[in-house]
């Protein structure tokens, strides 16, 4: 058998805190493969490869219900790189709308700049205004 580390190790090699992998471990997403005798978790070279897996995947914005789902397909066929693949692309069309809508709120927020700088001074400001207006859209 392999060489087991504690929370804290296993923390200090993928650079994230006990309290998340504690988190990690109640979504059954990294379950500890063993405990001491006196009851602390213990964990393996895999679980810090999988911390890491799973910081990685955060930081490309997927949730934690989908790293799950990538983690059961990280260990079967290689016919399941279609499927990975699939998720990606997926991802990617959520990341692209994000990106288009705060393409828009910078237009607006431009415009509301310009806005009060054309203005100059005045009993009111446009931009407060603007925000009070029903239905807006940007």
């Amino acid at each position: 058998m392999g060489q087991r580390f504690t929370i804290g190790k296993i923390a200090n090699l993928a650079g994230t805190s006990i309290q998340t992998i504690r988190y990690y471990e109640r979504c059954r997403l990294l379950p500890p493969n063993g405990r001491t005798e006196s009851g602390y978790r213990l964990y393996t070279e895999e679980a810090v490869q999988k911390l890491r897996f799973i910081k990685n995947a955060q930081s490309l914005g997927f949730s934690l219900a989908e790293i799950a789902r990538l983690l059961r397909l990280r260990v079967g066929s290689p016919a399941q790189c279609g499927k990975t693949m699939a998720r990606v692309k997926a991802r990617l069309k959520v990341v692209q709308g994000k990106i288009s809508g705060l393409r828009a709120i910078e237009r607006t927020l431009r415009l509301l700049i310009r806005t009060c700088a054309a203005r100059g001074t005045s009993s009111s400001c446009p931009i407060l205004e603007n925000f009070e207006i029903k239905d807006r859209r940007i």
